[in-house]
């Protein structure tokens, strides 16, 4: 439905997204993961027609964005990173404006408000201003803004930073209908893995502007199945165990955690036994050991070195 071929985009002597390629497919929810500064969202406003590309092409069914955006706008929902609503607006009016602006009919508009007021949970707060409404509240609004034309294809960038659980599940639960039951395309990033492991289908994982890998999230986790994934639990913490684990020629990550430490090493015989000796050189005691089968975030921290809110 949507690719993009060879994206890239420029500011002055910067690179900051070279040669994505990616696609949706019809009714598909895809992820795109990436540390800060990864080039996330400057790709999405590539594709949503906001910023034109250096070079490259995005394309809606065969059809180039970048020579005819028109076609895109009228299919595509963005749900920004920052809440686009005016705040002395009730919500409501902030519907009714973006509506118009989306171009719905007159005869429909009313009625696309109120199912949309519903859809996201806020119809009995319609009257008051978003200056008065909780962080999360302000999302939904801001949710429910793209979807007054009936989008086939919405764009959510970070739709749940800063909200409380409650309205977070709320999110997460209609982005999942709109999906499942409306059929609509979803392209949506996060700094939370577990929304990514929730929602999507296929997950790109970008860094440094570029893909640095992609696939269903069996595919990707597929990476480290050369590797084991071990939590360790000692008597006390040591930076100096730590660095010394670090040394060993199997071990890929070490991670501190509460009560010990997280290793990602390639599969050997001989690591249980070496970390055992590094320990007791030290005098720290190692309580207890346990295998885990690799997740979403050890393949990001993996390829990238840095966790997802680095």
């Amino acid at each position: 439905m949507i690719e993009t071929i060879k994206l890239r985009k420029d500011f002055k002597e910067k690179t900051v997204v070279e040669d994505v390629d990616l696609y949706l497919d019809k009714g598909e929810s895809v992820g795109l993961l990436g540390p800060n500064g990864a080039g996330k969202s400057t790709t999405i406003s590539m594709i949503s027609s906001l910023l034109k590309p250096t070079s490259g092409d995005v394309k809606l069914n065969g059809e180039s964005v970048v020579k005819h955006p028109s076609e895109l706008r009228k299919v595509l929902g963005v749900v920004p990173q920052e809440i686009a609503l005016y705040q002395e607006l009730t919500a409501y009016e902030n519907l009714k404006f973006f509506g118009r602006i989306y171009r719905v009919p007159k005869d429909k508009l009313e009625t696309r408000i109120q199912t949309t007021l519903k859809l996201v949970g806020l119809k009995d707060r319609q009257k008051d201003r978003i200056k008065t409404f909780s962080g999360g509240m302000k999302r939904r609004i801001n949710i429910a803004s793209a979807l007054l034309h009936h989008p086939k294809v919405l764009i959510l960038d970070e739709p749940t930073v800063g909200i409380d659980p409650q309205s977070r599940n709320y999110i997460l639960e209609m982005i999942r209908q709109l999906n499942e039951q409306s059929g609509t395309t979803i392209l949506y990033t996060s700094h939370y893995m577990e929304e990514i492991e929730q929602l999507c289908d296929r997950v790109y994982i970008m860094d440094h502007g570029k893909v640095i890998a992609s696939g269903s999230q069996s595919e990707l986790l597929s990476i480290l199945s050369n590797e084991d994934t071990m939590r360790v639990q000692l008597n006390q913490m040591s930076h100096s165990l730590v660095k010394a684990i670090q040394e060993i020629d199997v071990i890929r990550q070490v991670e501190e955690t509460g009560d010990g430490i997280k290793i990602i090493a390639k599969k050997s015989t001989n690591l249980i036994s070496n970390l055992v000796k590094l320990a007791d050189q030290q005098n720290i005691k190692i309580l207890n050991f346990q295998m885990e089968n690799p997740s979403l975030e050890d393949v990001f921290l993996h390829l990238t070195g840095r966790t997802l809110r680095d």
